[in-house]
C-alpha cells in the first residue's frame, strides 16, 4: 500500500513547483512596478499597459496551448513552455523602453499560456476522478503561495541586485525546472519506468473512462467546443473569477503602497495576505470538491464550491470599499479571494470532466476567457481611477461579475461530456 502514492504525488510535488515558478514569475513585474517605471520613465496608464499585455498573450494563446499538450504530451509540451516563458522572464530585464517591455511581456503571457492546460492534460492520464477536487487545489496553491513569496522576495531581491538582474535570475531557475521535468516524466502510469506495479493498477482501475486514453487522436474539433453550453458557461465564469483575482497580481501592491504610504517591503508583505487566504481557498475548496463526489453528488461537488467562492469574492469586494484603515481593507480582499480562488478547482475539474482526453485544450479555451478577464483588470483599475477618482467603481464592477457567476454555475453539468 505504502507504493500506490509514491510517482503520482511526486507528480503533484512537480507541478505544484510549477505553479510557484508560474506565479513568481508573473508577479515580480508588479514588485518592481516602481523601479521599471523610474528606470523606463512609463506613467501609470502605461504601466497598465504592461501589465494587461501578459494577459493578452496569456489569453490568447491558451487554447493553442492547450492543445499542444493534448497532442505532443505534457512532457515535451510542459518543457517547451517553461523554456519559452523562462527566456522571455530573463529578457524583461534587457527591456530599455515602453516599447520593448510590450513585446517581450505580450510573449511571456503567450509563454505562460500552455502552463495549466498542460498540467490538467497530466491529471487526466495520472489522477483518478475521486481525487481529481484536491489535486487540483494544490496545485493552484502553489499560485497563490508563489505570488505571495515572490511579492516580498522580489521587492527584496530588486533592493539588493536591481531590477535587472532579478528576471535574469528568474529566468535561469525556469530552465533547470524544464530539464528536471522532461527528464522525470512520462505523458501515462504505463509510459514511466520507475512506477510500481500496484499504483499502475489503481490508476487504470479509477481514473475516468480509461478506455479513452487508447484513442488515436486527441484532437477535438473547435465546432464542438464553441458548440457548447457547458464550455461558454465555464468561459463566462472564469470570467469573473480571473477579473477579481488579477488585481492582487498587478495593482495591489502599488495601491497599497501609494495609498498607505508604505515602503515596498512592507507593501509586499501586506499585499502578500490575501494571495494566502487564496491558497487556503483552493485547499478548502479542493477538500470540498473530492468529499461531495464521493457523497455520490458528481454535479453539486463542482457547483457548490464555485458558487459558495463567487459569493464571498462579491461580499469581500464591497466589504474592502467601506474600511478606512489598511487592515480592514486587507482582510476583506483576504476574504475576496479566498472565495474567487474557491472557485479554481471545481472549475478545472469541470473541464476534465467535460474534455476527458482533450482536457488540454478545454481547459486551456476556460483559462482564455478567464484571462481576458485579467486583462480588463489591469486596465480597468488605473482607468476607471483616472476617470472618477475613486477606486470604489472597480470593486463594484468587480463584485458584480461574481453575482452573475455564481448564477451561470445553476446551469453547468459536468456529467455532460465533448466526448
Amino acid at each position: 500500500m505504502k507504493k500506490i502514492i509514491t510517482t503520482r504525488y511526486l507528480l503533484v510535488l512537480s507541478t505544484f513547483t510549477l505553479s510557484l515558478l508560474l506565479y513568481i514569475d508573473r508577479v515580480c513585474i508588479s514588485a518592481a512596478k516602481g523601479p521599471i517605471s523610474e528606470s523606463l520613465h512609463l506613467n501609470d496608464q502605461q504601466m497598465g499597459w504592461v501589465l494587461s499585455i501578459f494577459a493578452l498573450g496569456y489569453a490568447v494563446f491558451q487554447t493553442p496551448g492547450g492543445l499542444l499538450s493534448d497532442r505532443l504530451g505534457p512532457r515535451i509540451a510542459l518543457g517547451s513552455i517553461v523554456c519559452f516563458w523562462s527566456f522571455f522572464t530573463a529578457l524583461t530585464g534587457a527591456a530599455w523602453n515602453f516599447v520593448s517591455l510590450l513585446i517581450v511581456r505580450l510573449l511571456f503571457g503567450a509563454g505562460e499560456a500552455g502552463a495549466f492546460p498542460g498540467i490538467s492534460r497530466a491529471m487526466y492520464s495520472w489522477f483518478p476522478l475521486k481525487e481529481r477536487g484536491i489535486i487540483n487545489g494544490i496545485n493552484f496553491s502553489g499560485s497563490r503561495l508563489g505570488a505571495a513569496f515572490a511579492l516580498p522576495f522580489v521587492a527584496w531581491m530588486i533592493s539588493a541586485t536591481g531590477w535587472r538582474v532579478s528576471f535574469f535570475i528568474l529566468g535561469a531557475i525556469g530552465i533547470v525546472w524544464a530539464v528536471i521535468w522532461y527528464w522525470w516524466f512520462r505523458n501515462t502510469p504505463e509510459e514511466h519506468p520507475n512506477i510500481s506495479d500496484d499504483e499502475k493498477k489503481y490508476i487504470l482501475k479509477y481514473r475516468q473512462q480509461a478506455k479513452d486514453m487508447q484513442s488515436k487522436s486527441a484532437a477535438i474539433s473547435f465546432s464542438i467546443i464553441f458548440g457548447s453550453d457547458n464550455v461558454w458557461l465555464a468561459m463566462a465564469q472564469y470570467f469573473a473569477s480571473n477579473f477579481t483575482f488579477f488585481f492582487c497580481l498587478t495593482w495591489l501592491l502599488p495601491h497599497l503602497k501609494l495609498k498607505y504610504e508604505l515602503a515596498l517591503i512592507d507593501a509586499g508583505i501586506l499585499a502578500s495576505i490575501p494571495l494566502i487566504f487564496g491558497a487556503l481557498g483552493n485547499y478548502f475548496s479542493g477538500w470540498l470538491v473530492d468529499k461531495l463526489y464521493k457523497q455520490g453528488t458528481w454535479t453539486q461537488s463542482r457547483r457548490v464550491p464555485a458558487m459558495i467562492g463567487f459569493i464571498l469574492a462579491a461580499f469581500g469586494l464591497i466589504g474592502s470599499v467601506y474600511m478606512s484603515n489598511i487592515f480592514g481593507s486587507v482582510l476583506f480582499l483576504s476574504i475576496a479571494i479566498f472565495g474567487a480562488d474557491m472557485t479554481l478547482s471545481p472549475s478545472w475539474a469541470f473541464c476534465i470532466d467535460i474534455g476527458k482526453t482533450s482536457a488540454g485544450v478545454v481547459s486551456g479555451t476556460m483559462n482564455m476567457a478567464g484571462n481576458i478577464g485579467s486583462f480588463v483588470t489591469a486596465l480597468a483599475f488605473p482607468y476607471l481611477k483616472a476617470w472618477t477618482g475613486s477606486v470604489t467603481p472597480f470593486f463594484l464592477i468587480g463584485a458584480g461579475l461574481n453575482i452573475v457567476a455564481a448564477i451561470l454555475w445553476l446551469r453547468m453539468n459536468p456529467e455532460k461530456s465533448l466526448i
